[in-house]
């Protein structure tokens, strides 16, 4: 299971969508976990924000819920909210978890939460927390995080082909249309897209940074190497 963070009800789409549909397609289960409802947004409210993300999820064929960390501009990183998160990573029990990027960039909230993300997937393993003892410990196998659509760097640690998966992918983008009326936020993941895509010689790509080292059982059997020398 894949369980992907989001602080604002569009960022996981737009960050990582096009692999979390590939994902769906090959028949892994994905959860998308909000973090605010878009509150201090131009454009849309809470309530029709909310139900946009819903609507791009049951497209995609995600879960979603939606959790209260204070609000879009307030998520703070805190302990408090940190346990919040590791309570959702006990309940669902996750092999991978997906959070927004650790680079600052024009919205706090992804900083925070990313980092509260990584700080809550090691709670969850620890016993010892008596905020926690409702669900039993877990511990995941891997971190990964993913870019806001702003954010530009075509040398991502993992490069996945989203090529076919591209249509359906910019359709569920396409179902947040209150925030296109501030930024052309399709044209600017596809910009991204096509020049991560073309760092492998493919023509859509969603890039991962990891949160630690990829373990591997045999060097030889790694593609270390997009490129074809």
């Amino acid at each position: 299971m894949i369980l992907a963070f989001g602080a604002h009800p569009d960022d996981v789409e737009f960050g990582c969508g096009g692999l979390l549909i590939k994902e769906i397609q090959n028949g892994n289960q994905v959860r998308i976990v909000v973090c605010s409802l878009g509150e201090a947004g131009t454009n849309g409210t809470p309530a029709s924000r909310k139900k946009e993300a819903q609507n791009s999820a049951k497209f995609m064929g995600a879960e979603i819920e939606f959790i209260n960390l204070g609000g879009d501009c307030h998520i703070e990183k805190n302990t408090k909210n940190t346990i919040k998160l590791a309570e959702v990573i006990r309940k669902y029990k996750p092999n991978i978890v997906l959070a927004t990027s650790q680079t600052d960039n024009q919205h706090p909230d992804h900083k925070n939460l990313s980092d509260m993300v990584r700080d809550a997937s090691r709670f969850a393993r620890y016993g010892g927390l008596k905020e926690l003892v409702k669900n039993k410990t877990h511990n995941i196998d891997g971190l990964y995080y993913y870019q806001s659509s702003a954010e530009i760097d075509a040398k991502p640690d993992i490069v996945v082909d989203v090529g076919d998966q591209y249509e359906a992918w910019a359709q569920s983008m396409s179902m947040h249309a209150s925030q296109m009326k501030s930024r052309g936020y399709i044209n600017l993941v596809t910009s991204k897209a096509r020049a991560i895509g073309a760092s492998i010689g493919v023509e859509y790509a969603t890039g991962l940074w990891a949160n630690d080292p990829i373990r591997i059982e045999s060097f030889s059997d790694f593609k270390t190497s997009s490129r074809n020398y």
